[in-house]
């Protein structure tokens, strides 16, 4: 009986230091498009915040091939259903605003939402929807959606790696952007009134 218990101590440390290693390599392995937040104060007391996985251009072409136009094509992730674009890396982009906005003169109530977007050439329609926990837009369903908006994309120098941000700010508005490569997607985001 002490034997058998001593061989099942003995095989149980062997599994742990032979598992150890592997376990810290994980942890300490980076991801390529690494998570990032930004927040900004409008009016008194309201927060909107983005967080978001930051993929780089690293040399690629991005509008138009890596994000194509229109929705994406359908696979075996989508159910093969076509999808808008996770408007970053990895996990749903997110914006959390905390009371009630106006985004390109349309209500947005206070809430948590993924950011999803259909790009063009010229005008991209942002789209945020209520389910904000998901991984990308392959499970993406359009009966969610809290507000969609169409904006003018704009020409901008280029930005290595995906960023949110936000301009133009005044006491009851900012105009908050998405930047990428040689692309930036505002859009208005005001006190609702």
């Amino acid at each position: 009986m002490k034997s058998n218990l001593l061989q099942y101590l003995f095989a149980f440390t062997l599994i742990g230091v032979f598992a150890l290693p592997n376990k810290l390599q994980a942890q300490d392995k980076v991801q390529p498009s690494q998570k990032a937040s930004v927040s900004q104060f409008i009016g008194n007391d309201t927060q909107i915040t983005f967080t978001y996985s930051r993929p780089g251009v690293k040399g690629r072409k991005i509008y138009g091939a890596i994000v194509p136009y229109g929705m994406e094509a359908g696979n075996n992730y989508s159910d093969n259903k076509p999808f808008p674009w996770r408007a970053g890396a990895n996990a749903n982009t997110t914006i959390e605003i905390n009371n009630d906005v106006l985004i390109e003169g349309k209500a947005l109530p206070k809430g948590k939402y993924s950011i999803h977007t259909i790009p063009g050439e010229k005008e991209w329609v942002v789209i945020f929807n209520k389910v904000n926990d998901a991984w990308g837009s392959y499970k993406y369903d359009e009966s969610q959606d809290a507000l969609r908006v169409t904006v003018a994309s704009e020409k901008a120098p280029h930005m290595e790696w995906l960023t949110y941000g936000f301009g133009d700010i005044t006491d009851n508005s900012t105009v908050a952007y998405l930047h990428w490569e040689k692309l930036k997607v505002p859009f208005k985001i005001e006190l609702a009134k």
